[in-house]
């Protein structure tokens, strides 16, 4: 069984006791962590795919440590120019184990967000207001407060006209 899991931003095809050098995470080591963009899932019979990730599947993994990879040199240069430049780079790593591939253990739906309370819409204010004499951007407040849907895209005479109705 492999899975390829999106880890710090770069996708690894991993497996269940497998070691994988990773971008720098930010996690103790010894500590268990778990992946939860599961892209693909191969269990030796079928392949499921992500659309762009895979419901409750995740991978667990343990940090086993950390480390920096061996050193880059970049050398640059500019012939009969008398331009060289060395640089060197080495790369914060974090070693980690495969621990285990597969659903997660919470199999319950995602919590889904609660819907606001539907706004009664305001009593339109007293008559006697002038709404002529009120900004645009007075309007479109009003026209909020009011629970008025498609206010933003409305001009002067249409506003006042659904605030008035």
């Amino acid at each position: 069984m492999y899975a390829i899991v999106e880890i710090a931003g770069q996708q690894f095809k991993v497996a269940k006791d497998q070691k994988v050098y990773v971008h720098r995470l930010d996690a103790k080591t010894g500590s268990k962590i778990s992946f939860d963009n599961v892209l693909l899932m191969d269990d030796g019979k079928n392949v499921t795919v992500g659309a762009p990730a895979i419901a409750n599947a995740s991978v667990e993994a343990k940090v086993v440590k950390h480390l920096k990879d061996d050193k880059v040199i970049v050398f640059k240069k500019k012939r009969r120019k008398g331009y060289r430049v060395k640089n060197g780079h080495r790369q914060a790593l974090t070693e980690i184990l495969i621990e285990s591939v597969g659903k997660s253990a919470n199999t319950t739906a995602p919590k889904e967000a609660a819907k606001p309370a539907a706004k009664k819409p305001a009593p339109v204010k007293e008559a006697n207001e002038d709404l002529a004499k009120k900004t645009v951007a007075d309007l479109k407040a009003m026209a909020k407060e009011a629970g008025i849907s498609g206010y933003t895209g409305m001009k002067k005479a249409e506003l006042i006209a659904a605030l008035t109705a």
